[in-house]
Parts: C-alpha cells; sequence; structure tokens
C-alpha cells in the first residue's frame, strides 16, 4: 500500500454468537418504522422487500431483552407497527456508537504511515474472519436456567421470556466447552426446517420443546411455505412445511398453533 491510506467507512454491527443482531441496514429499518408507523412503508424506504424487513423485525425482537418493535391495532389507518421505548433507546445508543466507532477508525488511518501497511491488510482479513453468519432462521437469546448432567449427555433449559424455556441436549464434551453455569447467557439456535406444526392441543408429540402462539404471517408457494407464529412476549418462531401440510391443517392467518422441535434440534452458543 502506497501512499496516504484511503479514509476507513465505519459500519458498526452489533453481533451476537447467533450473528448480527444491529447493523446500519436494520437500525435504518428501526428508524423509518419509527416515522411512518407502517413496516410497508419503512421497508421501501430502506429499501427492503416486504418479507426481509419482517424477517428483520423477528430476529431483533427474538434476540433482544425486550422487544423493540410492537404491532397496534386500531386507529384511522387500522393499525402498522411501531418501536417500542426500548426500541428508540437501542436506536439512539447506536448512533452515538457508531460516532464514537468512526471517530476511532478516522485515529487510526491517521497514526498509519507505510511501514504499517502489511499489519493494515492482516487485521482486515481478521475482520472478514470474524463476521461469520448461521444460516439458522430461529435465534433467540437466554437465561439458563436448568442444568442437568446425564451418563453421556447434557440437558440444559434456557429461559428465553417470561412465559416460554428452550430445552436443548448436547454431549457433555460440548457442555464443558461451553462452560456452562446457572444464569449465563446463551444463545439458541432453530432451524426452521426443524421445527413441526401442531393445531390440535390433543396431539402428542416426543418434542420436548412446544411453543404456542398466534399465526401472523404464512409466505407460501408451490412446495414449501414458512409460517411465522408471533409468542407471548414479542417473540416470534418461524416453520417451514410443505404447502400441503397448510392445506390439509387449514393453518391461517391469525390461528392458534404450536411450533415443535426436538431439544437435539437445539444449538447452543455463546459469546467468546
Amino acid at each position: 500500500m502506497d501512499g496516504l491510506l484511503h479514509r476507513l467507512r465505519g459500519k458498526l454491527e452489533v453481533e451476537s454468537t447467533a450473528g448480527a443482531f444491529l447493523g446500519d441496514t436494520r437500525i435504518r429499518l428501526l428508524e423509518e418504522i419509527e416515522r411512518h408507523g407502517s413496516i410497508s412503508q419503512a421497508a421501501k424506504a430502506v429499501p427492503l422487500s416486504y418479507k426481509a424487513a419482517w424477517d428483520a423485525v423477528d430476529a431483533m425482537n427474538n434476540l433482544s431483552e425486550a422487544p423493540l418493535v410492537i404491532r397496534v391495532t386500531g386507529g384511522k389507518h387500522g393499525g402498522g407497527t411501531q418501536l417500542t421505548e426500548h426500541g428508540r433507546k437501542v436506536v439512539a445508543l447506536y448512533r452515538v456508537l457508531e460516532s464514537e466507532y468512526q471517530a476511532a477508525l478516522d485515529r487510526l488511518v491517521t497514526s498509519m504511515n507505510d511501514g504499517l501497511a502489511s499489519d493494515f491488510q492482516q487485521f482486515r482479513q481478521l475482520l472478514r474472519r470474524m463476521s461469520m453468519k448461521t444460516s439458522a432462521r430461529n435465534q433467540f437469546a437466554g437465561q439458563v436456567v436448568g442444568l442437568r448432567e446425564g451418563d453421556v449427555d447434557f440437558e440444559v433449559r434456557l429461559r428465553i421470556d417470561e412465559e416460554n424455556e428452550i430445552a436443548a441436549v448436547i454431549t457433555g464434551e460440548s457442555a464443558e466447552a461451553l462452560e456452562l453455569r446457572i444464569g449465563m447467557e446463551m444463545y439458541a439456535l432453530v432451524k426452521s426446517s426443524s421445527v413441526l406444526l401442531l393445531s390440535d392441543v390433543s396431539v402428542k408429540t416426543s418434542a420436548r420443546n412446544q411453543l404456542w402462539g398466534e399465526i401472523t404471517r404464512i409466505h407460501d408457494g408451490p412446495i414449501n411455505a414458512e409460517v411465522i407464529i408471533a409468542l407471548p412476549g414479542g417473540r416470534s418462531i418461524c416453520a417451514v412445511v410443505t404447502h400441503d401440510s397448510v392445506q390439509r391443517m387449514q393453518l391461517a392467518v391469525g390461528e392458534r398453533a404450536c411450533a415443535a422441535f426436538k431439544a437435539s434440534s437445539v444449538i447452543l452458543g455463546k459469546h467468546a
């Protein structure tokens, strides 16, 4: 690298082991929701597709201590979406941190010279390697409230809100590597293809995790469909089922449904 370094453009991302929690695009989405009171108008302003905007909102609400966005009903337009007070504080804090982050990068560039060029390239490569993302559609943050050690497996119970817990079964070796203890914060990842849907409370299943809520969205396709279930407390869970299953079970927005998945389908993670 010859001559002066170009200015580094700071793009702050708040990461979790489940991937990016907050970044510039999601913050702009929150700001547009606050401005318009509508997820569809906010999505157009960012721009994002309507589905991508809702996916982002679901992910943020699931990983946050309290919901950032809520649905509202009534009003002259029949309701919409709005930021919670917690959501407004998160946006304000992010913008302050972003400004400080950019100032730190500016100081870094100023202090560099040609002799540090190779170090700078290695630094950039390290950042790229650390920017891992996960393909798991469902990502929950919670607190460990139960640990039970077996002969081979280790059961972990994670409270994700006041009404719901997620149980995970991992190997003893994994439990040791994670240094599990009661009260620590963990992340639970569940692939949407691992989630089964139930609509009849009388149906019995061996799946340890059964989260009941209300169907809020169905993205139907020729073969598969994404079904989003809103849980009490502002979180949500996504299941991918066949189009035929949607028809056979008569799944519809506004109906109650249960997202069921095995404890062995849950992947646990934590901050390094």
